[in-house]
């Protein structure tokens, strides 16, 4: 019996979900980092196997939003629970439940589709914790099933596919079975600069950024690609701050950026970064639109 279906992976902030998609699908296609509202948008991954095919959309986190760029990414969130076959809710073991998780459990309550429950990050504490926390899940919400996981290391991992394969529906692959995301080449090459600025800086600076390709060639004889892009920031002063004195803190994220997209890509690649000013563009929906940040 084949199956396919789309499966929503939500949570808080931070949970893993982007790590859980990246083991899962063999390949980086979201970015992961330790700060918390990473994603921003809706990204799939498509992980097929003999007997089906897993097509995951891994969303923002969950969180209280107040600026126009954070509302977009929850509306994001919460959208993708009505165009799936399945939802998986992820939550951290080495945090427990906590009132944020509770209160997305409550959500869920009056929704048709199936959930099932991920506990992240058990490589993280000791096992005799799992089971009173699995007792209190399982008094929340009358989860499908409840799967204790490490996204960095893979227990579980199986498991967990092996749970989700039961809750889709019968069907054909939607997609090619070597194909493992929708995103453009673009789109990737944008997320992974984005990381490395969330890496490389501090404070108020990530949460500023967008990133925008201008310029994406390939060369294939040659087996190299030239990619050009633009970092958009909220003021002068983080323009300083991302360039660095004499351009050290451009270079470092240039040179991280482009390891990663080297292997992505296997190709080589030359990387020209510029970076631009484009006052509150957070609070702007224009802005927000021009950069892709669309209403759910």
């Amino acid at each position: 019996m084949y199956k396919s279906g789309f499966i929503a992976i939500i949570g808080r902030p931070n949970v893993g979900k982007s790590t859980l998609m990246n083991h899962i699908i063999g390949e980086k296609i979201a970015i992961t980092t330790p700060k918390p509202q990473t994603t921003r948008n809706r990204i799939t991954g498509i992980y097929s196997r003999d007997d089906g095919q897993f097509i995951f959309i891994d969303t923002p986190g969950i969180h209280e939003a107040f600026t126009p760029l954070n509302k977009l990414m929850v509306d994001t969130a919460v959208h993708a629970f009505g165009s799936t076959d399945l939802l998986l809710l992820l939550i951290e073991a080495d945090k427990g439940v906590r009132h944020g998780d509770r209160r997305l459990i409550d959500s869920l309550k009056g929704n048709p589709l199936p959930v099932i429950l991920g506990i992240n990050k058990i490589d993280l504490i000791k096992k005799d914790l799992l089971l009173p926390m699995i007792d209190t899940l399982q008094s929340l919400h009358p989860f499908e099933a409840i799967i204790p996981l490490s996204a960095v290391d893979g227990r579980g991992v199986d498991i967990l596919l092996n749970e989700i394969w039961k809750q889709l529906p019968e069907g054909a692959p939607l997609f090619p079975e070597d194909m493992m995301t929708d995103r453009t080449e673009r789109f990737i090459a944008a997320e992974v600069i984005r990381e490395k600025i969330i890496l490389c800086t501090h404070q108020e600076i990530p949460y500023s950024t967008a990133v925008t390709i201008d310029n994406f060639k390939e060369d294939e004889g040659h087996r190299h690609i030239r990619i050009e892009a633009t970092i958009t920031v909220e003021k002068e002063s983080q323009k300083g701050i991302l360039i660095g004195k004499k351009g050290t803190m451009l270079k470092q994220i240039g040179s991280l950026a482009r390891t990663d997209l080297e292997i992505f890509f296997a190709s080589r690649i030359f990387l020209k970064l510029f970076v631009r000013v484009r006052k509150d563009w957070t609070q702007d929906k224009r802005m927000l639109k021009e950069f892709g940040y669309t209403e759910a």
